[in-house]
């Protein structure tokens, strides 16, 4: 197609991408090479205009649909999570886009794979109101009723988005109900869970085991982010008996 060669040519070139250049390709492709390349494209045309564009044209949405229309999941997931073009794919009217897609997809009863619910569940957790959080809680119990496995983050995204709307009970089930723990993510939200709890003593306990100098060196050691272990040190100011 001469239109996509032409686009190729720019990147290549390293030329000026032009938004209506952008929409017509969004418009235009067909296969999972040319959102391949429209993905490229949307890299540049970022690279190029920054912020400036983006009251004149948001083209989340129309990628969004692009992806559910062509059943890839995976550019939708790596897009939305994406922290270079952050102004483009995480507000609100994107991510209420691509919840739009999926619930469309529950429909037609097209099944879920594990990016699909990593997608859907990373948008619960980023719509963070009642309504998403219920969305989140039902996704999770249809998936565990039909046996389907779901990747470690989609937990998490659970966890947090439970926390989030300040249902603890809730965030502290589903932490148990992940099994593979040696997961760097879900000691984190473990240890936020805890606190939430109220059980600052299991919280220590954790944080001592993570700097025991005497762990043999095949055993990984826990980490945490600065986040979890500000969060921590606010508590234990709360409670000094337990410093």
């Amino acid at each position: 197609d001469p239109y996509f060669r032409n686009i190729k040519e720019k990147l290549k070139k390293n030329g000026i991408i032009l938004k209506n250049e952008l929409k017509n390709l969004l418009h235009l492709c067909q296969t999972s090479s040319d959102v391949e390349l429209a993905r490229k494209v949307i890299y540049r045309y970022h690279e190029q205009n920054g912020i400036r564009a983006l009251h004149n044209f948001k083209f989340g949405p129309l990628f969004m649909r692009l992806c559910y229309e062509l059943d890839l999941e995976r550019p939708a997931v790596e897009l939305i999570k994406d922290q270079v073009i952050p102004t483009h794919f995480q507000n609100t009217v994107v991510i209420v886009s691509a919840l739009e897609v999926l619930t469309e997809m529950k429909k037609q009863d097209i099944p879920f794979n594990k990016e699909t619910y990593l997608l859907a569940f990373a948008i619960c957790y980023k719509l963070d109101n009642p309504e998403s959080f219920k969305i989140s809680a039902k996704l999770l119990e249809e998936a565990q009723v039909k046996g389907d496995t779901l990747p470690i983050r989609a937990y998490c995204f659970a966890v947090a988005t439970a926390l989030k709307q300040n249902d603890v009970a809730q965030a502290k089930f589903y932490c148990s109900q992940i099994m593979k723990t040696e997961n760097k993510l879900y000691n984190n939200l473990k240890v936020l869970v805890q606190l939430r709890s109220g059980l600052l003593e299991e919280v220590i306990k954790t944080l001592e085991a993570a700097v025991e100098v005497n762990t043999p060196p095949f055993v990984k050691k826990l980490e945490f982010s600065e986040q979890v272990l500000a969060t921590v040190r606010e508590k234990m100011e709360e409670n000094p008996d337990l410093s």
